[in-house]
């Protein structure tokens, strides 16, 4: 059997609009809920090495979390993750001027960027097993944004319990795309507290500083002798109290990683997260050149999770798949352009397994 999947009503918007779940099941009990506001990945549940479930994925209990959210918790983000700088690009000598949402910069897509909008969403159950496609087109000028932007994002569970994400878009004029999911995870338990023991390797050899603001110098930095050197597993929390310079400037981990060269163009292996207790572990694969570890560092008790929990600094983090951040700016990083007649693609897996 590829597994089931169900469609229920999860509220509605201040206009009445309906929101919908989809429940995504396989056959190891693994369950993934998907919504159709903001295409936000609600809740992941993930067996241990004893069997028992638990969500991993930091969320809220209902919809009224989500409409209020500022932590982008579970959400799709787009057009342009990440940040950037001076939210301000150039496409062909013609400029484009974003909302700054995150002090001097553009973050996330904009005042309301892809995770604060409704898709259109089928589910289906295929032989890789239950997919939920979420459809969404972004008119031109949107946020500041040139070309009408045709979006799809697919979410599909696997017999082998992984969540595939695939990306595709269109767009009717030359514009930047940067998309990626922002789950903050917690492989003991979303009100399990802190992530710091948490074991985690990331297959990257450089990273890239940022500024005060968060917005990369440029550099591309070797990791070596650097608390981002996680070649090699090693606990979050060995090196994230460290006075190195770029820990202080992003309060822990907020960095982009420059993954291996990846000439197949297949997803390759960039992260393998494990928490001892539990046994469980996660793998990332992807076909983005980044990867953003952000340790929490900003969540600070506003927020109360599906638990009952309040969130609190490192009580989970994100791997989010990407583009570099303001690469439109930096002429030196994997260019975001995306014209009329090219069709953007990119697949990221998170792989559940448990270490026994």
């Amino acid at each position: 059997m590829a597994g089931s999947l169900d469609r229920k009503p999860y509220g509605a918007l201040l206009d009445g609009t309906a929101v919908d779940r989809f429940i995504l099941r396989n056959e190891t009990g693994t369950t993934a809920e998907i919504i159709s506001y903001g295409a936000i990945l609600t809740a992941l549940r993930v067996p241990d090495r004893t069997h028992a479930l638990a969500n991993v994925v930091l969320g809220y209990a209902d919809l009224a979390g989500y409409l209020g959210d500022d932590a982008s918790y579970g959400a799709t983000i787009g057009r342009y993750a990440n940040r950037i700088a001076g939210g301000r690009f150039a496409i062909d000598g013609t400029t484009y001027r974003l909302a700054l949402n995150n002090g001097p910069n553009a973050i996330h897509g904009g005042l309301k960027g892809f995770s604060k909008v409704m898709w259109q969403a089928e589910g289906t159950v295929e032989a890789d097993g239950p997919a939920v496609t979420l459809r969404y087109v972004s008119a031109d000028g949107e946020e500041g944004y040139p070309g009408r932007l045709s979006v799809e994002v697919r979410y599909t569970l696997t017999a082998a319990s992984a969540i595939r994400i695939d990306y595709t878009a269109t767009t009717t004029k030359p514009t930047v795309l940067n998309l990626t999911n922002h789950s903050y995870f917690n492989l003991a338990g979303e009100s399990a507290g802190d992530i710091y023991g948490h074991e985690i390797m990331i297959a990257a050899d450089a990273f890239t500083p940022t500024d005060a603001t968060a917005i990369p110098t440029g550099e591309i930095r070797s990791v070596t002798g650097t608390p981002f050197d996680f070649r090699e597993s090693k606990p979050i929390g060995l090196d994230i109290r460290d006075r190195d310079e770029q820990i202080l400037l992003g309060r822990g981990y907020d960095h982009n990683f420059v993954l291996r060269s990846n000439p197949s163009g297949e997803p390759r292996l960039a992260a393998r997260l494990r928490e001892a207790r539990s046994g469980r572990v996660m793998e990332v694969l992807t076909t983005e050149p980044g990867l953003q570890l952000y340790t929490g560092n900003f969540l600070n008790g506003r927020h109360r999770g599906a638990g009952g929990r309040t969130y609190r600094q490192s009580d989970g983090l994100c791997l989010e798949t990407q583009q570099f951040p303001n690469s439109p700016n930096e002429p030196r990083f994997p260019s975001t352009l995306l014209r009329p007649g090219e069709t953007f693609r990119s697949r990221t897996e998170y792989r559940f397994s448990v270490d026994r």
